[in-house]
């Protein structure tokens, strides 16, 4: 890359040393100093940083000050008026951190766990004068987290120093990135660090943070949330602003999370076609005009800009911030993490320049800020032809005074076979272990996507090989993964709209659309960018839209396949659609298959939106509504469970009769109950019913199994002091809803059930495949009015299960 080459004349002379002060004094003072300071390259990793932070060390004078971000009680050296940690406020000298830390997780191999951390500091260019190091150590004693983040030095023996690796720097911001590498121990561990000699914007950001490592034989503690932010025109104020994230770090003091899911929709980038540069192309009527617009390299530029300063404030914006220092993330991205409906527009428009450049600068910084990857060296304009197909020449006007460091990929990413159709960049899917007994995969759901297909078949046989490499390798070690997390950004077990895509697609709309474009008819009926009815991108959007279902149907078998393959349970994490639910896919009744042996059983957890408003309660009634028991195939049912028993606190936000979408925001905590925890006492059984035969062919209007009985407010799963502490190796799952938006502490309701492991037996149940049962739309007894059951109506002690009426079904 033309930004690199600077890197290899280098190597060919002696370089000027990028760290000498203007004050040359400074430097020769001593010859040991001389030696200790040799040059280093900010942009290597493995830069000796020992003897140089040891010179220091033992020449420091200890201070009467409180303790900084150092790793002691020390007073900075001091030359002239300045210390390098309180230097002025306006000094632009690569010190001063504007965003971050932010801590990301990647993977464990053997006893290592695998993370790094991010800041981003003011000011830089092709070349840095200044390398900021982070320290890490595993802190001693029991890992608790009752010590606040704050100002405290890192107390351990263990420490060790991390050179940042510079990703990309211009003369705006330089991007650090911090490599951490930590042991797992026997028991779970606490961890530190702290970045020596930079000052940070905000006078309150922590200079320690912490960070929890799970035991060996311990899977990890999983916080899950999605749409983080605010959709254009929301009023923040009357929302509280994030204040779910209070809650969650109330969750995460409790009971520390060791990774944070982001299931999209990270941040909201829409305004940069109401606020930001793209106002003046939206602004143009004619859909013709706005497709044959230019992006050229001021528009990218000016693009670049709103990404770069909209990532910084959001965040930074606490207590979000507080969270992304403190719990390693794990992130997919989504529409608005670009601009909404991203991918599911025409195809015509899709192509059109804009939104080829905004894709390609809202990855950079996608990469930049939630993987902490090296971005490509251009993006999209359309001034340089070279950018406009992946690996083409580079744009020299985008590298001038700019470094970006080569990309590279860690083995946690399943990189996509070709470039996507609108970005012009492979997808990154993810595979990683969680701890002992979890595994994740996260499909990478946009990079791909168009209005006909959500990843390519190539992406899935990639993905699906790697999966089965990695549970195949670790069933022969004796210590095989039981459950298996899959992260969509999008739910893939949800009601159908069906009728509604009829509608806004039916040529009775085209007169409406005609008027909207003549004469401003409808204007907030209809989108921006190719004029279709704006809810048309979202239903698009989703697995269950008909242009998807044949892509979503496969995918699904798939995925049973590998759960019957490695006797798996697989659980999936849904965000996107701004309210909270439970699906799942299970097994046709008649086959008689307990739910602890259902390869077919798969629950997918929707839990949405964790910042941005929700949708009316008219909205979630109306989907409970439809809420039919569908058929995936002969052998495979779907709907929504009644997971929710009550409205959050005192409130009264859905019908009575709706027990399966809640219109509040919310996020979700997923808990292994381990085997090695000690047996769970009676107490903690008492919503749980034993009679297996009690569950024995009903449909999925009822209760399925043992963990989803007593679903809801009152089951072990939603108590803190029950969540996760029995032994029978399920899966607690926990959605916690907002109570009251104006309440800025974010106080939540928690509404939990279990998810069973699976103890697969092959050829120990039939199949419909081969037989002439009919399928109906809908089951005799089980339509939408069905799946509304009142869930207060459902026993709290062990007895028999409620269920709706059902027709005898017969083969014919």
């Amino acid at each position: 890359m033309a930004a690199h080459e600077h890197d290899h004349t280098l190597d060919d002379e002696d370089p000027p040393n990028p760290y000498a002060s203007a004050n040359r004094w400074r430097h020769q003072e001593s010859s040991s100093f001389a030696r200790a300071a040799v040059a280093r390259d900010p942009h290597d990793s493995s830069g000796h940083t020992r003897e140089l932070s040891e010179f220091f060390n033992k020449n420091r004078v200890e201070g009467d000050r409180p303790p900084t971000n150092g790793t002691g009680n020390y007073q900075p050296i001091v030359v002239g008026n300045t210390d390098g940690v309180h230097e002025g406020v306006g000094a632009d000298d690569g010190k001063e951190v504007v965003c971050g830390p932010l801590l990301n997780y990647r993977r464990m191999e053997d006893r290592t766990w695998h993370g790094s951390v991010l800041i981003i500091t003011k000011g830089g260019g092709k070349i840095q004068t200044f390398q900021p190091i982070l320290r890490l150590g595993r802190v001693d004693g029991p890992a608790t987290n009752g010590d606040a983040n704050g100002s405290n030095p890192i107390q351990s023996h263990h420490g060790t120093d991390v050179p940042g690796i510079c990703l990309y720097s211009d003369p705006r911001n330089t991007f650090w990135q911090f490599p951490l590498a930590c042991d797992i121990a026997d028991n779970e561990t606490k961890w530190a660090y702290s970045i020596a000699d930079v000052r940070y914007k905000s006078e309150t950001k922590p200079r320690t943070n912490y960070f929890f490592v799970p035991a060996a034989e311990e899977s990890m503690r999983i916080m899950f949330h999605s749409c983080n932010g605010f959709s254009v025109g929301t009023d923040e104020e009357a929302w509280s602003g994030p204040a779910l994230w209070n809650d969650v770090m109330r969750s995460h003091a409790r009971a520390p999370f060791h990774v944070m899911i982001g299931g999209g929709d990270q941040i909201y980038n829409d305004g940069i076609r109401v606020k930001g540069p793209l106002r003046e192309w939206t602004d143009i009527g004619n859909p013709k005009k706005r497709r044959d617009f230019p992006f050229p390299e001021s528009l990218r530029a000016a693009c670049d800009d709103y990404y770069l300063n909209n990532y910084i404030r959001w965040y930074s914006i606490e207590p979000f911030a507080a969270a992304n220092g403190q719990i390693p993330q794990l992130n997919i991205w989504d529409d608005h993490d670009i601009i909404d409906g991203f991918g599911s527009y025409v195809n015509e428009f899709m192509k059109c320049d804009v939104f080829r450049g905004i894709g390609g600068t809202a990855h950079k910084y996608y990469m930049l800020f939630q993987h902490h990857l090296a971005p490509p060296a251009s993006t999209y304009t359309s001034d340089a032809p070279g950018t406009k197909k992946h690996g083409g020449e580079e744009d020299a006007k985008q590298l001038v005074d700019t470094y970006v460091r080569q990309q590279a990929f860690d083995s946690s990413y399943i990189i996509g076979s070709k470039p996507g159709p609108y970005v012009a960049e492979h997808s990154m899917n993810m595979f990683s272990k969680l701890g002992a007994r979890i595994a994740f995969l996260g499909i990478d759901a946009r990079t791909e996507r168009t209005r006909h297909q959500v990843n390519y078949p190539e992406t899935y046989d990639l993905i699906f090989g790697r999966v089965r490499d990695e549970l195949g390798a670790a069933a022969a070690t004796g210590q095989p993964f039981r459950h298996l997390i899959l992260l969509l950004g999008i739910p893939i077990a949800y009601p159908r709209l069906t009728w509604l895509e009829n509608v806004f697609s039916s040529p009775l709309i085209a007169p409406v659309k005609f008027l909207n474009r003549r004469f401003g008819f409808g204007g907030g009926v209809f989108n921006h960018f190719d004029g279709s009815v704006d809810l048309l991108d979202d239903l698009d959007d989703h697995y269950t839209a008909r242009t998807h279902k044949k892509e979503r149907n496969a995918l699904v078998k798939r995925l049973q396949a590998l759960c019957s393959e490695f006797s798996i349970r697989l659980t999936i994490l849904g965000g996107d659609v701004h309210l909270a639910a439970l699906g799942r896919f299970y097994s046709n009744p008649n086959l008689h298959i307990p739910v602890e042996q259902d390869h077919r059983y798969i629950v997918n957890v929707v839990s949405s939106a964790i910042v941005n408003k929700p949708p009316p309660t008219a909205i979630a009634n109306l989907l409970a509504s439809r809420n039919k028991i569908h058929h995936l195939d002969a052998d495979t049912d779907e709907t929504l469970m009644a997971l929710f028993d009550k409205d959050p606190g005192n409130s009264n936000k859905t019908r009575s009769s709706n027990h399966v979408t809640m219109p509040s925001r919310n996020y979700a905590i997923l808990t292994e109950n381990s085997p090695n925890n000690h047996p769970a006492h009676t107490s903690e059984l008492a919503n749980f019913n034993p009679a297996d035969s009690k569950f024995d062919g009903k449909n999925g209007h009822a209760f399925l199994s043992n963990g989803e009985f007593g679903a809801g407010t009152k089951h072990k799963a939603a108590n803190p002091e029950t969540h996760g502490k029995s032994s029978d190796g399920g899966l607690d799952v926990c959605i916690r809803v907002e109570i009251d938006q104006h309440d800025k502490e974010g106080k939540t309701e928690p509404y939990g059930l279990s998810i069973p492991i699976l103890d697969y037996q092959a050829g120990k149940y039939g199949s419909n495949v081969h037989s002439h049962h009919h399928l109906h739309r809908s089951r005799p007894g089980t339509s939408g009015a069905a799946s509304t059951i009142p869930a207060s109506s459902v026993p709290s002690l062990p007895g028999s299960v409620p269920s709706v009426p059902e027709v005898p079904q017969s083969n014919h």
